[in-house]
């Protein structure tokens, strides 16, 4: 099927001569002012819109804003006799894909045509394929399919209709909270309120204060009765993050409200009823600091009913599209900048990166390389100075897609992975964080073929 043209000019012997030119490797439509050219929209689907600057007493930028704004918007090229780099920039950012100027070279016209129908298309591709993938890698604001991640949300799945205390492990910025507040929504307290609390950022008296709530006159400056977050909770999940900051008092305190389902304010005497779902967080390997004496044994078990691990970055590289790509989305809403995508070195890099701050640093990352391009696509100088660095150790050397292709980046870290093991799948697949079977189903579906390694 061929793609459909849209020619836009005021002068009807330079639209037909471009229509004859250009008919047979288009379907070309023609029309002399704006008008006729959103009535066409209205009636046809549009692939591309070639539209003149000057349209008599319109112009053409205002079309192309239009048009744009349309559910299937076109590829739109701007022609004009006023050729100058200020017309160029203002032309892309009206929304156009490229410029010609006049007189049109034909051939290099129907070149520039077909090269954005065809990314176009591919760009489509992938964002039905980045749908499909999505739906299957997502859970509750998470996202990710590699094995780590898949055993993280059956894990989910599996607790959240319990009332069992969830421990959740990981480096900083793996997503801790993330994981309660999945719990939490699926849950059947999701109705009730999601209540967190960061205590590595209180002194113990604070803590104790926030956690269970003060009277009046407990200490000096409690002017008045205070309800705590044990409270604030009650129906709904509380989430205690870094609780191996806390000190040994809370910890007997904590220990008592899951023991017996009660607790007392500061200074007050009056027993409360403590219903609430427990999710306790860190940072920090517990069972080291209860062999060190640091933390209470019977409170680490009573926490660790359902242990819940999230994988650092590092080891789920196959992700970092899936992030990124979300993040993109994100990072241009938020800051009100047009939809960037990442350039092959950029894709390249952030698959290279080791990001000693997981998926958090990889966020703020994107967003700084969002802030800071200036065309549509995010270079490396772009990317923060510590990512972009050539000191960091790399893990992949294949060369991605010039757009943000989860089968090509996907490819990327299979084959690579496979040299560093001399073509050794076990290895590979144990290096990846995979099983071997998972490997060689991929290997099938992405259609790769005995790797040999590299000298």
């Amino acid at each position: 099927m061929q793609p459909t043209l849209l020619i836009v000019d005021d002068e009807k012997n330079t639209r037909d001569g471009l229509r004859n030119a250009l008919d047979g490797e288009f379907e070309v439509y023609v029309a002399g002012d704006i008008d006729g050219a959103l009535s066409t929209m209205d009636g046809v689907p549009v692939d591309v819109l070639l539209t003149d600057l000057r349209l008599g007493g319109e112009d053409g930028m205002a079309l192309i804003e239009r048009a744009r704004k349309r559910t299937n918007p076109p590829i739109c090229i701007m022609m004009t006799a006023y050729g100058s780099v200020d017309t160029a920039v203002e032309a892309m950012k009206h929304g156009a894909y490229d410029f010609v100027t006049k007189p049109v070279n034909i051939d290099r016209l129907e070149i520039l045509i077909k090269r954005a129908v065809r990314e176009r298309n591919t760009s489509r591709e992938n964002r039905e394929l980045r749908t499909k993938v999505q739906s299957q890698s997502t859970l509750e604001g998470m996202i990710g399919r590699s094995p780590a991640m898949v055993q993280v949300f059956d894990t989910i799945k599996q607790v959240a209709p319990s009332r069992a205390t969830v421990l959740v492990q990981g480096e900083s910025g793996t997503g801790k909270e993330l994981a309660a507040h999945a719990i939490h929504h699926l849950s059947p307290r999701a109705r009730g309120k999601f209540v967190a609390v960061h205590c590595a950022a209180l002194t113990p008296e604070l803590l104790a204060s926030e956690l269970f709530g003060h009277e009046k006159g407990a200490f000096t400056g409690a002017f008045e009765r205070r309800i705590g977050r044990f409270e604030q909770a009650k129906g709904g999940t509380l989430f205690l993050d870094e609780i191996g900051e806390i000190d040994s008092a809370t910890q007997v305190k904590i220990l008592r409200v899951l023991g017996e389902r009660t607790f007392e304010r500061v200074g007050g005497s009056e027993t409360i009823q403590a219903d609430v779902r427990l999710i306790a967080a860190t940072n920090k390997d517990l069972s080291k600091l209860v062999a060190e004496g640091k933390f209470r044994d019977d409170l680490f078990f009573r926490l660790h009913v359902v242990p819940l691990t999230m994988p650092p970055l590092r080891e789920r590289k196959v992700d970092i599209p899936l992030l990124a790509e979300a993040f993109l989305r994100d990072a241009a809403l938020e800051n009100e900048k047009p939809r960037r995508e990442l350039s092959p070195e950029a894709m390249q890099r952030i698959l290279e990166y080791d990001w000693p701050g997981n998926v958090r640093e990889l966020r703020t990352a994107i967003e700084h390389g969002v802030v800071m391009a200036s065309g549509p696509q995010i270079g490396l100088r772009d990317l923060p100075a510590m990512v972009r660095s050539e000191n960091e150790p790399r893990a992949v050397s294949e060369p991605v897609s010039n757009r943000l292709n989860l089968r090509d980046s996907e490819t990327a870290l299979i084959l690579r992975s496979l040299d560093d093991c001399r073509g050794s799948r076990s290895e590979a697949a144990k290096k990846l964080g995979i099983s071997r079977r998972t490997l060689h189903r991929r290997l099938k579906e992405l259609n790769i073929s005995k790797r040999q390694p590299r000298k």
